[in-house]
């Protein structure tokens, strides 16, 4: 049987960099799985250090569980007191910023990397994702590429975030919706 899709040639396009050479993003790689994994989960202030070592650019006290994993560290730009929490994964083919204040909860991902279903490579598409200020992702969120949540936006649990959310809003859903304000006092 043929296959007008044919990935066995390069899916990257032309002009793609991860940002860094093969030996930097390895021994990023080999950090995250052992130094960084193995900390303590208190260990916030040696982990902020490991990311910052490769790039990252982290406001004071942010929190970041030792099951977290990081793509590329120097494509991450995280405010000051946000949190992330246990297995979240920060795919950061592209840049990803996340504000002050944000919770980013368990299992959450953020992905800024994609495939073009309607080339036959299913060549690899990529677009930063941003997360403003006071946001909190909940449990097990999915966030697709190029994506931007409003400052002091709450996504529930299990929701599929395919398209940018206004600021001050509950949202939910598989596809993710605006569903209320958000009653800040």
């Amino acid at each position: 049987m043929s296959s007008r899709v044919d990935i066995s040639r390069n899916t990257v396009p032309e002009g793609y960099s991860r940002g860094r050479s093969w030996l930097v993003v390895l021994l990023w790689w080999l950090v995250q799985d052992t130094l960084f994994r193995w900390s303590p989960r208190p260990a916030y202030g040696w982990r902020r250090w490991l990311l910052r070592l490769f790039g990252a650019r982290l406001g004071p006290n942010v929190r970041i569980r030792p099951t977290v994993r990081v793509e590329f560290p120097w494509r991450l730009n995280i405010g000051e007191f946000s949190t992330i929490g246990d297995e979240a994964c920060l795919y950061s083919l592209a840049e990803i910023g996340i504000g002050d204040h944000c919770v980013i909860s368990q299992r959450a991902f953020l992905c800024t990397g994609s495939h073009d279903p309607d080339h036959p490579q299913m060549t690899l598409i990529v677009a930063p994702i941003t997360v403003g200020d006071g946001a909190w992702l909940a449990a097990d969120v999915f966030v697709a590429p190029g994506v931007e949540i409003g400052a002091e936006t709450v996504v529930g649990a299990r929701s599929a975030v395919f398209h940018s959310l206004p600021p001050g809003m509950v949202c939910y859903g598989s596809p993710c919706r605006p569903m209320r304000q958000r009653r800040l006092p």
